[in-house]
This record gives C-alpha cells, structure tokens and sequence, in this order.
C-alpha cells in the first residue's frame, strides 16, 4: 500500500528544448519521478496540455497535495482517485507525469515491473512484444523547409516497420535502413545536409512520392541483408495542410479535393505496398477514413489526430468502420484510466494499437511498459535520438528479463 508523502514539480526541456514537465512523488515506497512529452502536431480534439501554464499547473498541484495524501495506492486502477482529485485543475501532461510516477511507486510497493500492474493476472507466456515503428524520413510540421522555398514533403513520417517481434533485431533493421537512406538522400537531393529533424528523421526537399521511392529501395536492400521482412508506413496527418475542404500541397503546389485526396493516396497504397497509413483526412473525416479502408481492408488504416486516445472518439470510429489502428499517446487524454478504457475497447473490436511517442521527447521510458503491458500491437517511437532510443532500449531490457 503507497501513501504520497510529498510532491515536487519542475520545469525541464523536452527534446526541442522546449518546457515540459517533470514530477517526482515522494511516497512510503520511495522517491519517483517522471516527465511528459509534448507534440507539435497536436488534434484539436485532445485534452489541454496545461489549464493555463505549467507554472500555475505546479502551483495547483502543490495546493491539491492535501487530498493527494489522504489516499492509499495498490494497484493500477486506484490512478482514478488521482483523476478524481486534479480534474480541473491541471492539464493533461501534469496528470500523466504524476500518474507515471505513482505506478513506478506502486510497482516498487508490489515488487514488481511497472508493466505487470496493469493487467497482474496475465499469462506471461502468452505477452508478445509490439513490432517497431521508425520514422525514417520527416516532413510536415516535424520539419523545416529546404532551400529558398523551403521544400519539405508533405507528409509528416515515412515509416519503417520490420515484421518481427524480436525488438533488438527490428531496431537493427531500422537502424540501418535509417543509414542507408542517408546515403540515398545525398546522392539525390541537392540540398539535403544529413540534418535530422524533431524526430530524428532525416529532412529532405524532395515531394511525398519521391521520398517513398526511396523507402521502397531502402526496404529492398535491407530485407536481402536482414531477411526480415520490412513494411512500408505512412503518416500524412492530413489535418495539417487541409483547409477549406482542400487538402493544399506545396511540393509540388497542387490542392486536391476529397475525392482527388482517396484517389491520391489509393494509387499511393497500390504502387508502393503501404501497410500502415496514419491520419490520411483531416481529423473529423470520419467517413473518408471509412470509404478508404472499404477500398484497401488489408492496409492498417489508422486513427491518432481523429481518435485522439479518447473511447467515444473510438466508438465512432469502430462504428462508422473508419479504423483498424489507433494511435494512443497518454498525454493526448491526460488519464491512464481513459488509456486502459481505450485498449480494451480497441482489442474487443480487433483494432491494432500503436503506443506513440510525441515529437518534443523526454528521456521518460515508461512507455515500453505500457505498450507492453497493455499488449500494444506497435510501439512508434522512431529510430535514433537518446529520447526515443531509452524507449527501445527499456523494451529490451523487458524482453532481457522474459526470456
């Protein structure tokens, strides 16, 4: 049983070097501590991050205290009396980060991995470790422009995603593509400079379809290498350049109505083998989601800026048949208890879950847990950067100790 002693706040950088926030409870079992990430290409539909700052949300949480340590902890569903107490009074980072921290407490209390407090019942035997999601190459808002006209693909990820649950494996596979495209990217792009962007993927001038020829070689020759099988993902994040109703391209410039965009990305899906496509319309666009997954059922058609880690977004989604995937980024709702509501419904309906990190990282790694724990189909972390490799490597280290 965890009592909260004491909490302590503070301001640190994410990996853009931007402020986020990191919290460490002082509790019976131990000191704990824990930050949340933040991304730039946020949905509209997600909780707030902050009410107002994360200077007032530290001075909330410091006055909520009092409630705070009145309970007792035991196990993952007891994070709700937490919930219950800071619902209004913070934002959504603030009660994922302390929530962080109170589950490694009471993981510490139990003598147990954070994991294991989220389903303590399970069959070990049957957990299978998620496949990994790379972001290779970058565009959208993750990037900045190259040259005069500060061409940029539209798109926000170019994916590799190795078909293995073996995570030190698939990381390899991942790393190597991610040089080899390196090499590929200098030999063709006059402006590219090895430069990464705010996911470590490299950034390039060159247009969404070019890019993705690139990919398809990378996967040809990392494959004959590996022999593992490597798939090609895409995240559009659509709502990012839709405006209007038209989805407006700059590279080249050229808007395409709804129907031109499920004509676009159909052709894009045929001749490229695409296997996972992230937000291809804008975030409440639930029947483009729908008509384009009728039109390929075997391609992962995935929901994040139109699902946004929130069940009644999700049961629309499953309703409406606009989805076989969903993104889920904790701090996109600001509760696990929402997070845990989320996977279940997800797994009852045969949707694939995909644990995300976010573009502005900490070295927080809490995440590999829960992937894991909550029997997470994919964990989309990229591929290099201390941030997102702590992910991957806490994956490891779980699997380490399984076997």
């Amino acid at each position: 049983m965890v009592f909260i002693k004491d909490v302590v706040a503070s301001v640190i950088l994410d990996s853009r070097k931007e402020k986020t926030i990191q919290i460490t409870v002082i509790t019976t079992a131990g000191k704990f501590t824990s930050s949340a990430p933040q991304g730039k290409s946020t949905g509209k539909f997600e909780v707030k991050t902050y009410k107002k700052s994360i200077e007032e949300d530290i001075k909330s949480l410091k006055k909520m205290m009092e409630y705070l340590g009145e309970d007792d902890f035991t196990e993952f569903d007891d994070l709700k009396k937490v919930e219950d107490i800071l619902a209004g009074h913070t934002g959504s980072n603030t009660v994922i980060a302390f929530e962080y921290s109170l589950l490694k407490a009471i993981a510490k209390e139990n003598g147990k991995e954070v994991w294991e407090i989220i389903y303590p019942d399970s069959d070990k035997s049957k957990m299978k470790f998620p496949r990994l999601v790379g972001n290779c190459i970058g565009g959208g808002k993750h990037t900045r422009g190259l040259g005069e006209r500060e061409l940029k693909p539209e798109f926000q990820e170019f994916l590799l995603i190795p078909d293995s649950e073996n995570v030190l494996s698939s990381w390899n596979v991942n790393k190597t593509a991610r040089a080899n495209a390196n090499v590929i990217l200098g030999k063709v792009d006059g402006l590219f400079k090895s430069k990464p962007n705010d996911e470590n993927a490299w950034q390039t001038s060159l247009d969404n379809k070019r890019v993705l020829e690139i990919v398809d070689d990378i996967k040809e020759e990392v494959m004959d290498e590996f022999s593992i099988k490597l798939d090609c993902g895409l995240d559009v994040a659509a709502s990012s350049f839709y405006s209007r109703k038209k989805y407006r391209y700059g590279n080249p410039k050229f808007d395409r109505t709804i129907e031109e965009q499920i004509d676009y990305l159909s052709n894009l899906i045929k001749n490229f083998r695409i296997f996972y496509i992230e937000d291809p319309f804008d975030e409440e666009d639930f029947e483009s989601f729908a008509v384009l997954q009728k039109k390929f059922p075997k391609a992962m058609i995935v929901g994040d800026d139109l699902t946004v880690t929130n069940s009644k977004r999700l049961e629309k989604a499953i309703k409406m048949k606009s989805i076989t995937g969903i993104i889920v980024k904790p701090n996109q709702c600001g509760s696990l208890i929402e997070v845990k509501r989320v996977c279940e419904l997800a797994k009852k309906n045969n949707i694939k879950i995909i644990f995300s990190h976010r573009s502005g990282e900490t070295t927080e790694n809490i995440l590999a847990d829960l992937a894991f724990g909550f029997g997470a189909d994919f964990l989309k972390c990229s591929i290099v950067g201390k941030e997102r490799e702590a992910k991957i490597e806490r994956l490891i280290e779980i699997s380490k100790k399984l076997n």
